[in-house]
């Protein structure tokens, strides 16, 4: 045998020094299985416990939008930059190379265009195809206070126990109707709905006013949705700001693949969320990178 008494010698057991047991970095993450785990340290750098997530999705629901006219020229050449990559499983197959090592959070609600009322979602997508795709986290639309809040929230819901079974988490993303209030208040009440019912992180608005209450209050990670085009210092400084209350990273679309130079706004928004840069500080970057280019 290999194994044998003539080389005990050999052997370092440590028996002074115990088997550390450590706590997961992740809010509100430390009883997730091993292989949620796992996923979740993809998306979020387990160095500074964020993320900076590039949401590229929006075609499942409003078609060819200004800058993803054509992903494989306006898009891959910003993935190196970011940590995760928010899309669809057609653009994922069609255009990402399968040689890209970025994590995935793959869209698996839909069902209703632009033209028709959008809370009218089911799961458009069945796990096997997450699992088949090797994503790291599949994303769920949720109307809270939309016409069909009911069936979104049991979207998510099914996600979430299939999801668990499987070891892929489950994204909740708050959805704002334009007859709802962007408040804290209705985001708190979002925020802690999808966390309740199982959500492994949630994506949400920033809002001025007591953003700090919507994080505290709720027990698992949020990610600050980008929202629509603005100027790239008020872009900065909304994700410094979320980021400094609470928020555990970005996910922002349009404020970088419609910002001037993307590539460089992109590197702005990484030294704000994993560097703690001022939003004077990446807005310098964001312009010396500009002149570069």
């Amino acid at each position: 045998m290999a194994d044998t008494d003539g080389i005990k010698e050999a052997k370092l057991f440590y028996a002074d020094r115990p088997q550390k047991t450590e706590g997961f970095f992740l809010k509100g993450s430390n009883s997730l299985d091993w292989g949620m785990k796992n996923r979740l340290a993809r998306i979020f750098n387990p160095d500074s416990g964020r993320t900076v997530m590039l949401a590229i999705d929006h075609g499942y629901f409003q078609g060819p939008t200004t800058g993803l006219e054509r992903i494989d020229i306006n898009i891959l050449p910003l993935v190196p930059y970011a940590d995760t990559l928010m899309l669809t499983r057609g653009i994922l197959r069609s255009v990402i190379p399968p040689s890209v090592s970025k994590s995935i959070v793959l869209r698996v609600s839909g069902g209703t265009s632009i033209l028709k009322e959008l809370s009218n979602e089911e799961i458009a997508v069945d796990i096997e195809e997450s699992i088949r795709l090797n994503v790291c986290a599949m994303a769920v639309q949720v109307f809270i206070g939309g016409e069909y809040e009911r069936q979104s929230i049991i979207n998510m819901t099914r996600m979430v126990d299939i999801g668990t079974r499987f070891g892929i988490p489950t994204l909740a993303v708050t959805a704002v109707g334009k007859d709802m209030a962007r408040d804290a208040q209705y985001f708190r009440l979002a925020c802690r709905i999808c966390a309740e019912l199982g959500a492994h992180y949630i994506k949400t608005y920033y809002v001025e006013n007591d953003f700090e209450t919507v994080t505290a209050s709720c027990p698992v990670p949020i990610v600050m949705a980008g929202g629509k085009k603005i100027p790239e210092l008020d872009a900065l400084t909304m994700a410094y700001n979320a980021v400094q209350q609470g928020a555990s990273g970005v996910d922002m679309g349009r404020n970088i693949f419609q910002s001037e130079v993307p590539a460089a706004m992109l590197k702005a928004v990484r030294a704000v969320v994993h560097d703690n840069a001022s939003p004077a500080a990446a807005f310098d970057l964001y312009n010396t990178l500009k002149n570069q280019s």
